[in-house]
């Protein structure tokens, strides 16, 4: 059984003001847990962005998820677009920057009508 040590969920305008805020508060947060920043930091800011991007359905936030478990530091984004599922051969760096500093990544329906793109780094 993953005894889930702490979290953090927020949901954010899915606007790039709301990405901003999202990368400042998780980096913010990983601090206060002692946790490195720089891989989660890039990882949080290519998800965030995604979801501003191509997530984005006007009057609908996105919500922003970090939970650290014994040894796994978990970013979860749900934004509203669940037909549009990410796949690493789509346009652009971000999830192939996503691929490479991430030990897992995903993407899958969420509830609703809502998708979820997460990525999981090991802690110490």
């Amino acid at each position: 059984m993953i005894t889930q040590l702490v979290d953090l969920h927020v949901q954010l305008s899915a606007t790039p003001r709301g990405a901003r805020l999202g990368r400042v508060l998780a980096v913010e947060q990983l601090r206060s847990w002692g946790l490195a920043l720089e891989t989660p930091a890039q990882i949080i800011a290519e998800l965030v962005t995604n979801a501003v991007t191509h997530g984005r359905v006007p009057g609908r936030d996105f919500r922003l998820t970090l939970t650290v478990t014994p040894g796994v530091l978990r970013v979860e984004v749900t934004d509203a677009r669940g037909d549009r599922i990410p796949e690493i051969h789509d346009a652009g760096r971000g999830l192939v920057l996503v691929e490479a500093l991430a030990d897992r990544w995903g993407a899958e329906r969420g509830p609703g009508p809502c998708k979820v793109v997460w990525a999981e780094i090991a802690v110490a």
